[in-house]
């Protein structure tokens, strides 16, 4: 089985709406969205839910008035400011991190388990899914995102599919680490922008990091021409190949406000065109990988 990472240095340009149509072209496949602090794939796949499992990661502190003895060591210790005058825990600001626990002299703090989000397993028009959502203020996306992965491929061992197709967080943060490491290739896609390729070179360096191949896809290229070819001359002096031009057209905004992947929307028009020759050539440099 073959993993391609699809990602973007920067939120906003257009990463989902491409997996969206990757995942309506491609074979033999199961997808997985990744960007589990934002996840918005399932908004153009509408996923018929089968499966719902709580992920439990993150500890909150509680105290035991019975047992305190109003020292304060607790509050005075804690750097987040979640203990307040009446020695009780906000579990908003609590980081689970355990020190006032560990300086209370009489055992009054317990850290308990709290629920930080919720994993799905799906089923869309187009293949077999795997999402989650963490929930608001949560954190251990990284580890969200492993189990979101091993989940995906867990699927696709079971229903004997050969691609796994994951829809990755933006940026080079921990939840993209955790995405990225592993995968057998990636595609960056990027806008033509003037910060557009000191994102992507971000985005690349991580890749290299991992030693995984990567593609780049440019997308709205014809909005700065320019810009544009800059993008390309970077790519080729990097080694790193543009497989797809994707042109701006509000055509891929209806095709969001309908819900469906514009190639499923649209398949005549010229953006579907151009998604199918995208495609095509990332597919081609998938069989020259090993998984």
């Amino acid at each position: 089985m073959k993993e391609l990472v699809i990602v973007s240095g920067k939120g906003g340009t257009g990463k989902t709406s491409l997996t969206a149509a990757f995942a309506a072209l491609a074979t033999n496949h199961v997808v997985s969205d990744c960007d589990v602090d934002a996840p918005n794939l399932h908004l153009l796949l509408a996923p018929k839910v089968e499966k719902t499992e709580d992920f439990i990661a993150s500890k909150v502190a509680s105290i035991n008035p019975e047992l305190c003895t109003d020292c304060f060591a607790c509050k005075e210790s804690c750097r987040f400011d979640a203990i307040s005058e009446e020695l009780t825990v906000d579990p908003i600001l609590c980081e689970g991190c355990g020190v006032c626990k560990l300086v209370c002299p009489v055992e009054a703090v317990k850290l308990e388990a709290t629920l930080s989000g919720h994993i799905y397993t799906s089923e869309t028009e187009y293949c077999p899914m795997a999402h989650a959502l963490l929930l608001p203020g949560e954190a251990n996306s990284g580890k969200l995102v492993t189990r979101v992965r091993q989940l995906a491929k867990e699927l696709a061992k079971e229903k004997k599919r050969k691609l796994l197709l994951v829809d990755g967080p933006p940026g080079i943060a921990c939840a993209t680490i955790a995405t990225i490491s592993g995968a057998s290739a990636g595609v960056v896609v990027i806008e033509p922008t003037v910060p557009a390729i000191h994102d992507m070179e971000r985005a690349l360096q991580l890749f290299a990091h991992f030693k995984t191949p990567v593609m780049v896809v440019i997308n709205k290229f014809d909005l700065n021409l320019q810009k544009s070819k800059e993008v390309e001359a970077y790519c080729a002096e990097q080694g790193v190949e543009v497989v797809g031009h994707i042109p701006f057209d509000d055509m891929m905004t209806k095709a969001v406000v309908a819900g469906k992947p514009v190639v499923t929307y649209a398949p005549q028009h010229r953006l579907t065109k151009a998604l199918n020759d995208a495609w095509a050539r990332i597919e081609k440099r998938l069989e020259h990988h090993d998984s």
